[in-house]
C-alpha cells in the first residue's frame, strides 16, 4: 500500500548508470519521428536529431554529477547548506568561506543539479526542510487523514483534472499515480484555502512528486514554492497575481527586445498567449522534463524572477524566426515547436543568464506598479459583470 513516507517505485528511476537512446537504422536512413521515454517516464516524440541531443544531455548530467560528488567528498555531504549560514556573527575566514560557497554554489546550480541530488538539494535550499520543521512530524498524516473525505469545489476540481495530468505516463496516469497527486492537492487546498485549488497546480504537483518521490516532501515544496517563493495571489481566484507577472514580462520584453515587441504588438499577438500557461504550470507544459529541471533548479534557489530569464530567452532565441510573421498563429507555433523541442537545457539557459540579463532590483517596483493596475482592471471587471447580472 502507498504511504507518504515510502518511495516511489518508478520502473524508470534514474539509475548512475543512464542508458544510451538508440533509434533504429531504418529511423537513422529515413530520418523518421522515433518516439522514446525521458529520464521521468515522459514519452517524447522527436527525430534522430533529438536522440543524439538527449544522449549529449545524458552524458553532461553524468559528468556535472562528478563535479557534484567531488564537492560532496571535499567539502562534506552538506556543504552548500553552508552557503545560508548567517555571516553576521562569523569570523572574517569563515565569511569569506561562506561566500565562497555561495559562488559556487550558484554556478553549480545553474548548470544543472544531478537526479540523484535534486530531492535533497531542493528540499534545504527552497526553504521546504524549515518550513515542514516548524509544525509536528505528523501533520501531513494527520491533515490527509483529516480530509480525506471532505468535498469542496476544489477537491471536485481537482477531480476532473487527475486524469488530464500528464496523461499516458507509466506512473502518474494510474490510479496509484493519481491517488497520490490528490492527496498533495487536497491537503494543500485545505492549507491554504485562500489558494484552495487552481488549474496548473496539478502538473506542478505532479512534476514535484516524481523528483522528491514522496508525497510529504512534494507537499512541502508545493507549500514552499506558493508561499515564498513565488509571488503572492498567483493562485488564487482572480489570477491577480499571474496577471501582474505578465505586464511586468510585457515590459521586460519591450525594453530587451524592443523591436520584436512593437512587431508583435502590431500583429495582436499578446504575451499572455503562451505566458499564461509558463507562469502558471512553471513551464513544466512548455517544455522537455529534463529542461523544465534545470529551470526549477536556479528557481528553487534564486527564486521567481528566473521565470523572468526563462521567459525573455526563449522569445529572444525566436527573434529573427517571430519578426518574419504576419499572424498570431504563426507566432504561437514557433514558439511552442521551439519549447517542446528544447531538449538541451544549456541553450536555453546560456540565453536566459547570458544574454537576458536585467536588474532585478528593480522587480518589486515594477510588480508594485502593475499590480495597481491590475487590481483596478479586475475590479472594474467584477463591477461590470455584477451591474449585467442585475439587468440580466
Amino acid at each position: 500500500m502507498y504511504t507518504t513516507q515510502k518511495k516511489i517505485d518508478l520502473s524508470f528511476e534514474f539509475r548512475p548508470e543512464i542508458s544510451i537512446l538508440r533509434p533504429s537504422i531504418h529511423a537513422r536512413r529515413a530520418n523518421i519521428v522515433v518516439k522514446f521515454q525521458d529520464l521521468y517516464g515522459f514519452t517524447v516524440e522527436g527525430n534522430v536529431d533529438d536522440v543524439n541531443i538527449l544522449n549529449e544531455v545524458r552524458e553532461k548530467v553524468r559528468e556535472q554529477g562528478k563535479v557534484w560528488w567531488a564537492m560532496e567528498a571535499s567539502k562534506g555531504a552538506n556543504w552548500y547548506l553552508q552557503s545560508y549560514a548567517s555571516s553576521v556573527a562569523l569570523k572574517p575566514s569563515l565569511r569569506f568561506s561562506v561566500l565562497v560557497n555561495a559562488i559556487a554554489l550558484k554556478k553549480l546550480i545553474r548548470k544543472g543539479i544531478p537526479p540523484a541530488l535534486r530531492p535533497k538539494v531542493w528540499f534545504y535550499l527552497s526553504g521546504a526542510a524549515k518550513k515542514k520543521s516548524t509544525v509536528p512530524d505528523s501533520y501531513y498524516n494527520d491533515l490527509t487523514v483529516a480530509v480525506a473525505d471532505k468535498v469542496t469545489p476544489a477537491t471536485k476540481q481537482i477531480d476532473h483534472d487527475l486524469p488530464r495530468t500528464f496523461p499516458g505516463h507509466p506512473w502518474l496516469d494510474t490510479p496509484e499515480g493519481h491517488a497520490a497527486v490528490r492527496r498533495v492537492l487536497v491537503g494543500y487546498s485545505f492549507r491554504d484555502s485562500d489558494v484552495g485549488y487552481c488549474q496548473g497546480l496539478n502538473y506542478v504537483a505532479a512534476l514535484l512528486l516524481l523528483v522528491m518521490r514522496t508525497e510529504e516532501e512534494a507537499f512541502w515544496m508545493l507549500a514552499v514554492l506558493l508561499e515564498n517563493v513565488l509571488v503572492s495571489d498567483c493562485y488564487t481566484d482572480n489570477l491577480s497575481g499571474c496577471h501582474v507577472e505578465q505586464r511586468v514580462f510585457k515590459d521586460l520584453l519591450s525594453k530587451k527586445c524592443p523591436r520584436l515587441s512593437a512587431h508583435l504588438e502590431a500583429i495582436g499577438f499578446d504575451v499572455s498567449l503562451v505566458a499564461t500557461e509558463w507562469f502558471l504550470c512553471l513551464f513544466c507544459k512548455s517544455l522537455p522534463s529534463e529542461t523544465t529541471m534545470r529551470v526549477w533548479d536556479v528557481l528553487f534557489y534564486e527564486g521567481a524572477q528566473v521565470l523572468f530569464n526563462v521567459a525573455l530567452a526563449i522569445f529572444k532565441m525566436n527573434e529573427e524566426q517571430l519578426l518574419m510573421t504576419y499572424y498570431v498563429g504563426d507566432a504561437i507555433k514557433i514558439i511552442q515547436d521551439t519549447t517542446h523541442h528544447l531538449f538541451d537545457p544549456d541553450d536555453l539557459l546560456t540565453v536566459a543568464f547570458e544574454k537576458t540579463s536585467f536588474m532585478t532590483t528593480n522587480l518589486s517596483k515594477q510588480r508594485k506598479k502593475q499590480e495597481t493596475a491590475v487590481l483596478a482592471e479586475l475590479d472594474q471587471r467584477l463591477r461590470r459583470l455584477n451591474t449585467s447580472k442585475l439587468s440580466a
